[in-house]
């Protein structure tokens, strides 16, 4: 029963920090794009790529998370093991997102058209 529960609680918290982040990084990256590229429809066309790619990359690994869970027999166990997965799902999409903006970062000069 607590496995059903954190299950439960994990998929509806990451699922709705994945896709709000998402969401939010499209958004704001469409900018970004613009003042990279010049070029209006190859930055919508970048940006679906990368949203999409985002949602595959995250959703299949929280998915993939559920595999390896352990069996939970209280609610203390399951507040921590719940909080541990949220908290590494969290930083799994910093550190993504952080990759990303230095990779952009890095390669403006090339990618700058004038």
């Amino acid at each position: 029963m607590f496995n059903i529960a954190s299950y439960l609680l994990f998929l509806s918290i990451t699922s709705y920090i994945t896709i709000d982040v998402g969401r939010r990084c499209y958004q704001e990256g469409k900018a970004y794009l613009k003042y990279l590229l010049h070029d209006e429809n190859l930055c919508l066309t970048i940006n679906r790529i990368l949203l999409g790619s985002y949602y595959l990359l995250n959703l299949g690994y929280i998915a993939v998370s559920l595999t390896t869970w352990e069996k939970i027999d209280s609610i203390e166990e399951m507040t921590r093991t719940t909080a541990v997965r949220i908290g590494s799902i969290i930083l799994i999409l910093c550190g993504l997102h952080y990759m990303n903006i230095f990779a952009l970062y890095f390669l403006r000069k090339k990618l700058t058209f004038k």
